[in-house]
């Protein structure tokens, strides 16, 4: 029966429809409902499109079947037909008494806990670990335990780490070029790259992360072909010379190809050269540029790379889809860093009450309330906060004394940051010194952020920093009345400007 299985995909459809519509006109407050509603409504966006594509099918009609049909009701007697399809119905469920009916309207509509949020049980709840928060911060604990096992790794902490994950350059955290070539660090590269996107596929559900990541594999394809991925440069194609100039970014420095390191005169280089490491460098490097050399010989010469600009190539761009994600999700970078510095103060008492308190927060709104025996202890559990005062690390409001205090409840906004507003004024100090606020200023061109302290606004920044650049071309300019000497008639040498002065008032 074709035709009852289009009319069923039509009203399933619609139904999807309505499920999405009212989805979408609540706000869920906690993260955990919101996180939930926009999975269920990514779920049934992609049953939308299942379905679409078999009605499709069956518009289509490809081998005829639903035309057949059509034309055996139209023919003969329609009553007829629709009796002898009720009787079909009738046998199926004679056989299958106890087959459950499909209820298209209540299987799409959201169901609702006893204080008004979403409470549809949701793969949320088990999709996230602790340390996530329902995806308000990241998890990189085991890449970095990854990161500390990689030979000549620097003993980052956990926090050091968070700053420096996405950065690769040589003495900044990253390992030489050399050292990237082994399978443990591509086996890392990976796995990072991959929690990353595993983070932002869970956290954005309704976003089209394929394309961006294929959005990111182009970008990176296109750069690899003009030889611009920052180090991983073509050493095939470049010479001695061309690396001495491009790669020292000192006046004076001199770059060493081998060791891949900055010297700060010629004299140091040159005692440099006869040491056990440049050699050892030297040597390796000859020899993966024999390889490639090697390689691209035997395959006839038509431009195949070799098999170690292969792997440089797919450690490369691990490496940039990593830079790439890590900027796309700077904001949890940061809330992740502020959660990490803040636990670092806290008792393992205190860390463990607050996965309690996370816990009960994501439990209590799917809690049946069924008996007035239930009810009466949900309202016991409920905290009475009629003043929205923040909560302490024991879940519960702090004292209202406190909040004036601390001045929790003035609002201090900041331009430079997004406006955003900061909650009390020990907040507001401390946040010139955060991620944010710092790169707010570099956005802006400043590169000097010590004299930029209580400074909020985009156009006075702009104009202090105006003011301090020309007051530097101004220090910086030599006078000209100060370098010319003059002499009177007594031999006294003096400036030209003094000399005027002085003649002026009749004192030579």
């Amino acid at each position: 029966m074709l035709l009852e299985e289009q009319r069923f995909l039509h009203e399933d459809l619609e139904r999807l429809e309505q499920g999405i519509a009212d989805r979408i006109g609540e706000e869920p407050k906690h993260i955990r409902d919101r996180l939930a509603r926009d999975h269920q409504i990514s779920q049934f966006l992609d049953r939308i499109a299942s379905q679409s594509t078999k009605l499709l099918s069956i518009y289509r009609d490809a081998d005829g079947a639903r035309s057949r049909e059509i034309q055996q009701i139209g023919s003969g007697d329609p009553m007829d037909e629709f009796y002898k399809q009720l009787a079909d119905i009738k046998s199926f469920h004679a056989r299958y008494p106890n087959e459950p009916v499909e209820n298209l309207e209540r299987a799409y509509r959201p169901k609702k806990g006893p204080d008004g949020e979403l409470s549809q049980p949701s793969i949320v709840d088990t999709m996230f670990t602790g340390e996530e928060a329902f995806g308000r911060f990241f998890d990189l604990h085991t890449c970095h335990e990854l990161y500390l096992n990689l030979p000549n790794a620097k003993r980052l902490s956990y926090l050091q780490y968070l700053d420096l994950f996405d950065n690769f350059a040589p003495g900044s955290g990253g390992l030489k070029r050399s050292e990237k070539l082994t399978d443990q660090y591509f086996n890392y590269v990976g796995q990072l790259a991959l929690d990353l996107e595993t983070f932002m596929r869970k956290t954005r559900p309704l976003e089209n992360i394929d394309k961006v990541i294929t959005d990111f594999d182009k970008e990176f394809d296109a750069a690899w072909e003009k030889d611009e991925v920052s180090e991983w440069k073509n050493e095939e194609l470049g010479t001695k010379a061309n690396g001495a100039a491009g790669q020292a970014t000192t006046a004076g420095a001199v770059w060493c190809e081998d060791c891949e390191k900055e010297f700060k005169n010629e004299n140091v280089y040159k005692g440099h050269l006869s040491g056990k490491k440049h050699v050892r460098a030297a040597a390796e490097r000859a020899k993966r540029l024999q390889d490639g050399a090697e390689a691209t010989n035997t395959s006839g010469g038509h431009g195949v790379q070799s098999t170690t600009r292969l792997k440089e190539r797919a450690i490369a761009e691990r490496e940039f889809r990593v830079k790439r994600l890590a900027s796309a999700m700077s904001t949890e970078r940061s809330d992740t860093r502020v959660n990490v510095e803040r636990k670092q103060g806290m008792t393992e008492r205190e860390r463990q009450q607050e996965l309690e308190n996370l816990f009960s927060a994501t439990v209590a709104p799917s809690r049946a309330m069924d008996t007035d025996e239930g009810d009466e202890g949900d309202d016991d559990d409920r905290i009475y906060n009629p003043l929205k005062l923040p909560l302490a690390w024991d879940g519960k409001p702090i004292p209202f004394w406190l909040y004036k205090l601390h001045g929790l409840g003035v609002e201090f906004p900041c331009e430079i940051c997004g406006n955003f507003v900061y909650m009390g004024r020990r907040a507001f100090d401390k946040h010139f010194n955060e991620a944010r606020h710092l790169w707010g200023l570099k956005s802006l061109g400043i590169t000097s952020t010590a004299l930029f302290r209580d400074i909020t606004g985009i156009d006075e920044a702009l104009r202090l920093w105006e003011k301090i650049q020309k007051d530097k071309r101004r220090d910086n300019r030599v006078d000209d009345s100060s370098v010319i000497q003059m002499e009177d008639a007594e031999g006294n040498v003096m400036p030209e400007k003094v000399y005027y002065d002085l003649q002026k008032q009749g004192l030579l």
